[in-house]
């Protein structure tokens, strides 16, 4: 199986979760959690990752990840591995613990600190969105044990727990002063809005593989660029990282592709029964041949209706010597090859 496009560098930050393989808990009794806590302590220890977040849950782990080298791969795979096999062991049982591969979400953490504290109020609120803690249970946000917000309320840290670049994200000082006006403002959301974060920052969590505005999407995707081309050649490229690339590559072609061609910009000029039949054609073709977007999205952006055009378009193409020299033309005006 083709594994998912990861972007790993010197001082990326991550969003990192897993979930019991069918939604199934992996946490059921104090030991579990003890030997997850001691493995996280161990990775750490291990890869030199500094942890500004964490939460356990039931049936899944959050993890607010910061990579001083670039090996989050190999560390989250002994990390996974490891656990796994004495979770199995325990039970006297084989198979998967978690669902899938972890997610990783790349964070943007220069700037204001926007998506930190996005990140640090999703995790620290997890028990409250399902009524474990705060809203209507009585029960202080610090009393679930399973996370780093007790640290941030006062329990002694592990020295793999950072917690000054979360105070520094909401601008409050260093240290115990800040921590307790963190611990504050942590508590009053969990009473009074019972966990629930904004409309745009729920959003901005939804997004996809980054979290941070569209020019560091850009950026992240520039330094893949070489890893891409390489697991295109391979055929292992998948992804939600590798479908931005994608989607970022096919919407470069169709631009430098209808400037080439004398052609209008915009989708819904490009829309007509027959209307630059063969041009369409040509440039579905290599938006087809050079990236893995949908042939819906090809349909959508070229003004060609149903995504069955496409098709047609692709044998249209494939079958014609004539648009198949003009293809080729094409590409070296684009500088293809």
């Amino acid at each position: 199986m083709a594994r998912p496009l990861r972007y790993e560098a010197s001082g990326a930050i991550y969003h990192v979760m897993a979930r019991g393989e069918g939604g199934k808990d992996v946490f059921e009794d104090e030991v579990d959690r003890t030997v997850w806590l001691k493995r996280l302590e161990e990775v750490c220890g291990s890869y030199g990752w500094r942890v500004h977040a964490w939460v356990m849950m039931g049936n899944h782990f959050h993890l607010l990840l910061e990579t001083p080298e670039a090996n989050l791969v190999a560390g989250m795979k002994w990390f996974m591995g490891v656990f796994s096999q004495g979770w199995n062991r325990r039970r006297k049982r084989l198979g998967h613990v978690f669902q899938g591969r972890y997610k990783a979400v790349v964070v943007n953490g220069e700037g204001s600190g926007e998506y930190f504290r996005i990140v640090a109020d999703y995790i620290h609120l997890n028990p409250v969105r399902i009524g474990w803690v705060g809203g209507g249970s009585r029960k202080k946000l610090k009393s679930w044990r399973w996370s780093s917000f007790p640290n941030y309320a006062g329990r002694k840290s592990p020295d793999w727990l950072v917690t000054d670049r979360v105070l520094e994200a909401f601008a409050l000082a260093e240290g115990r002063r800040g921590m307790k006006a963190y611990e504050r403002y942590l508590e009053e959301r969990a009473k009074d809005q019972e966990g629930t974060l904004s409309d745009d920052s729920l959003k901005a969590l939804r997004r996809g593989w980054y979290l941070g505005e569209k020019s560091f999407g850009k950026k992240l995707l520039a330094k893949l660029k070489p890893e891409v081309a390489e697991r295109r050649r391979k055929g292992s490229l998948r992804g939600e990282a590798a479908r931005a690339h994608d989607v970022a590559e096919a919407e470069r072609l169709v631009k430098t592709g209808l400037k080439a061609m004398g052609l209008p910009g915009k989708a819904e000029k490009l829309v007509g029964r027959g209307k630059w039949l063969e041009e369409k054609s040509l440039l579905a073709t290599l938006i087809r041949k050079r990236t893995g977007v949908r042939n819906r999205w090809i349909a959508d952006r070229l003004g060609m209706g149903h995504e069955g055009n496409v098709t047609v378009a692709l044998r249209r193409v494939r079958e014609s010597k004539a648009l198949t020299r003009q293809l080729g033309k094409l590409e070296k005006e684009l500088g293809l090859g």
